[in-house]
């Protein structure tokens, strides 16, 4: 099958793939680009266990066709931190033990990291509503609720020390 050229910018760098069109972005970044975080979970969008931000939205990117990323920002979960500077999220999934098994943890961080965004405010409800699409299967979401409130906590009083500083 012919192969066609795909530009993106993956958690800030450029990169080139040549890939057949039907390649997903799933396996884009994990088999060409070997950004691993993205779990491939049910290969129907119905798990939410690959799920990274495209051009600023949550997609679970079993969805997607690699060619349809051309020119796209990805952020995967490789992307909002590092193993010495976990991101506020990724710490408070760790200190709430908002994992188990931790096969659906990336698409939830990234869900999280989205969805904060979206609603820097959320209440237990709107959190539990804002990871609907993504499904643990070890854990029954208190810890994964926890964590994400406790980012927001966090990330609102982070936001607010900051503009004292500025001000």
């Amino acid at each position: 099958m012919e192969k066609i050229n795909v530009s993106m910018k993956v958690n800030g760098k450029d990169e080139n793939l040549n890939v057949e069109p039907r390649t997903l972005l799933v396996h884009a970044l994990r088999e060409h680009l070997e950004y691993t975080g993205a779990h491939i979970g049910c290969s129907s969008s119905h798990c939410g266990a690959c799920t990274v931000d495209l051009n600023g939205k949550s997609v679970k990117s079993c969805t997607i066709f690699a060619p349809q990323a051309e020119g796209a920002e990805i952020l995967t979960v490789e992307g909002i931190g590092t193993p010495d500077k976990l991101h506020v999220i990724q710490e408070m999934f760790k200190e709430h033990h908002g994992l188990q098994c931790g096969y659906c943890t990336p698409g939830m961080i990234m869900r999280s990291y989205r969805f904060l965004q979206e609603n820097p405010n959320p209440t237990e409800e709107e959190v539990r509503f804002g990871i609907s699409g993504n499904l643990c299967r070890c854990t029954g979401y208190q810890n994964i609720v926890k964590s994400i409130m406790a980012a927001a906590k966090k990330i609102n009083e982070e936001a607010k020390v900051e503009e004292k500083e500025i001000a």
